[in-house]
Order: structure tokens, then C-alpha cells, then sequence
């Protein structure tokens, strides 16, 4: 029987640990307990980039994700979108971008060198203050698989991202008819209360963790601002 070999660990804010094994020919990065994803379960991720581009009516969109991970949104995203799209995504830990370009470097591809991608090592709060501030342009979807659902457990900081004044700030740094979209492990109905109270138009969907109605159920939040 095969076993998780430890490969590498990285030290996020406030003592917290991420740690990359592999198995085998996959791959998870594991926050304690929790499994934050794995190479096994990639579909709902990759659908909180077709399901969101899905629901924009621009074909050529300038997005945010948070949070690059394993790097299934941004592909999905990156397969669809033309060459004049914009794609820029926030990673709070540089050594994910280690093991994406080092051990998980056949997963990852050419991704990281796409000229539509502009990535940034710093808090995906911080480019959306920037899209508020006029510091750089607003975006017409913001993404956010930064947590294993709308709570901090990554890193504490990450809770006012999900507070009502943090969505209120994710829905100005939006175009009009833009969507803040939210990928969850589990279900939360008071962060769907919450992005109402953020004033924004609110569709809930479970997907499945892998392909053909397979796995785990996970939760994605779309929120349009109103008028959009």
C-alpha cells in the first residue's frame, strides 16, 4: 500500500503550517487535519471558473482569482478566455508557487508563464482595495477559493474577506454586471445571508468534486451586483 510521503511544508500568518505530500501520482496540501485540495478532486474548483465565466456577458473579461492553489481555476479559466483577457491571481504564500513550478510542475504546465496571467504574491484584499482605490482597474469577476469555505481558516485575516463589509468591497471593485464568485466545502447559510445584505443578487449551486456526478458536494456562491 502506498504512503503519503511528506515533500516540503510552508509557514503561513500566525504560525499556521500548509504541508505538500504526495501519494502515489498525486498530490494534497494539507492545513493540520484538513485536506485543503488534492490532485484526486479538482472538478468543483475548475468549475468555479466555467460556471462564473459562464454567467459574465463579456467574452472578454478581466478577472481576479484568489488564491492560485493547485492551479485548477486558472487553467479552466485560461482555456476559455481569448487572447486579449485578463487574468490576475493573488497567492498569499509564494512557496505554493514553489511546489507549482517544482514537485506539481507537470500538473502545472505552462500556466504560469501565459501572458494573459499576471500574479501577484500578496492578499487578494489588497488588489481589491487597489480595484476601490483606482489603483488598478476594477474587474468584471473576482474568485475566491482562498479557504475551504467563506471562514478564515487559512489565516485569520481571511474573515473580513467574507464579512459584509469585505463583500460590500468585493462588489465595488466589480464592473457593473460583475460577479463575486465563492467556492466552499460545505454548505453556509449565513454567508449567503451575507452577501445579500452586501447588496448582491445571490445564486447558490452544488457541484460535485469530480466529474460525472462523483464525490463530495461542494458549494459555489455567484453574487451579480444589482442592476447587473
Amino acid at each position: 500500500m502506498l504512503k503519503r510521503e511528506l515533500l516540503d511544508t510552508a509557514q503561513i500568518d500566525e504560525g499556521e503550517l500548509l504541508e505538500l505530500f504526495s501519494h502515489g501520482r498525486d498530490f494534497m496540501i494539507v492545513l493540520g487535519r484538513n485536506e485543503l485540495m488534492s490532485t484526486r478532486m479538482r472538478f468543483s474548483e475548475e468549475q468555479l471558473a466555467e460556471m462564473t465565466l459562464d454567467r459574465l456577458e463579456t467574452k472578454c473579461p478581466r478577472i481576479l482569482i484568489g488564491g492560485y492553489g493547485m492551479g485548477f481555476t486558472l487553467r479552466a479559466a485560461l482555456a476559455r478566455l481569448p487572447a486579449s483577457a485578463e487574468v490576475v491571481v493573488a497567492e498569499i504564500s509564494d512557496k505554493i508557487i514553489e511546489w507549482a513550478q517544482g514537485p506539481m510542475a507537470e500538473l502545472t504546465g505552462d500556466c504560469l508563464e501565459d501572458p494573459r496571467l499576471d500574479l501577484k504574491i500578496c492578499d487578494v484584499a489588497a488588489l481589491i482595495d487597489d480595484a476601490n482605490d483606482g489603483t488598478c482597474a476594477k474587474f468584471d469577476a473576482i474568485l475566491l477559493d482562498v479557504d475551504n469555505g467563506p471562514d478564515g481558516m487559512v489565516r485569520a485575516d481571511n474573515n473580513r474577506i467574507y464579512s459584509r463589509t469585505g463583500l460590500g468591497k468585493a462588489r465595488d471593485a466589480l464592473k457593473p454586471g460583475g460577479i463575486v464568485s465563492v467556492w466552499s466545502a460545505a454548505p453556509d447559510h449565513g454567508f449567503r445571508r451575507r452577501m445579500q445584505e452586501a447588496r448582491l443578487d445571490v445564486e447558490e449551486r452544488t457541484v460535485r468534486s469530480r466529474p460525472n456526478n462523483k464525490g463530495a458536494h461542494h458549494v459555489i456562491w455567484f453574487g451579480r451586483t444589482k442592476g447587473g
